[in-house]
């Protein structure tokens, strides 16, 4: 294991364990629920079992969440970030102790998604209600058209190389500083992540350990945001938890088995998340300009 990966890893375990620490403080201070409900579990397990297989998994919680009615709109994001703190530690440590990539790429393109990521939470915990709808409606359509892309095959094809220098590894850091503040408005950078290491030439497989690596680093730093600010939702979060470190326990050993079956669960995401997109906008043009939200925790 070299220093950049050790580093890595001990840093995955530093912003998670800030992250339950975090969290257990802020449940016994404020004294509110946070036991799951069997749909809290379901969802954990069944989308983190996809975000695993490299689908992704925030789009389709988004939608999930939007068709049963709660958490609110402008709870989602810290719920997100919150409860997929611990299983995304899990899945990050499996693929960047499991494939071949280049340590200092990875590292550094790792610490610029956790730079956005803490930039971007800040930004959305203190949006409206409105904008935040607005926000992650948008959102949730360019993931839907990163994953027709890829479906239709009009994406560039992926080179073999598992290493960037020059100005392709400062594009690549630049650009993961961008997907991280995005990630904290509810857009998975799966996705893009793929998109943008194809162009670039990069073996597709890299592109699991930087962009699950990233979200092993981000995803905590974001939560840790949305804890302060009080704007998640802690028993949907407990659910993705428990339920998402079971579905990644279950889907790890299935990324090669079932890699040739992902386009066609890829149609079905799309049709998910398009309905989440026009849930989410539709609920931003009705309410108007809504006013800000005091922050607290849905029990």
């Amino acid at each position: 294991m070299t220093g950049a990966l050790l580093f890595l890893i001990t840093a995955f375990v530093v912003v998670d364990v800030a992250l339950a620490v975090a969290w257990a403080i802020a449940i016994r201070r404020r004294a509110a629920g946070w036991r799951p409900s069997a749909g809290d579990l379901a969802i954990g397990v069944g989308t983190c079992f996809l975000d695993t297989l490299g689908i992704g998994n925030y789009a389709q919680i988004t939608a999930l969440y939007k068709f049963r009615g709660h958490p609110t709109d402008e709870l989602i994001p810290g719920t997100l970030n919150v409860g997929l703190g611990l299983p995304i530690f899990l899945s990050a440590t499996l693929f960047t102790t499991s494939v071949n990539v280049d340590s200092g790429l990875l590292l550094a393109m790792v610490l610029s998604a956790a730079a956005g990521a803490w930039l971007g939470a800040g930004v959305v915990s203190r949006m409206r209600r409105r904008t935040i709808q607005l926000f992650m409606g948008t959102a949730l359509i360019v993931a839907a058209v990163f994953f027709t892309l890829t479906n239709l095959g009009v994406l560039p094809p992926a080179g073999t190389a598992t290493a960037l220098s020059g100005w392709r590894f400062a594009v690549a850091v630049g650009a993961n500083f961008v997907l991280g503040a995005l990630m904290c408005a509810g857009i998975g950078n799966y996705a893009p992540s793929m998109a943008l290491l194809a162009v670039l030439g990069m073996h597709p497989l890299v592109a699991y350990p930087i962009m699950i690596g990233s979200d092993g680093v981000l995803i905590p730093v974001a939560g840790l945001r949305f804890i302060r600010s009080g704007r998640f939702s802690s028993p949907s979060a407990m659910g993705l938890t428990l339920g998402g470190i079971l579905g990644t326990l279950l889907a790890f050993p299935l990324v090669q088995t079932l890699a040739g079956h992902l386009a066609l669960m890829r149609w079905v995401v799309i049709a998910v998340i398009l309905y989440a997109a026009l849930a989410m906008l539709r609920s931003a043009l009705g309410a108007g300009a809504a006013g800000r939200v005091p922050a607290a925790v849905e029990s």
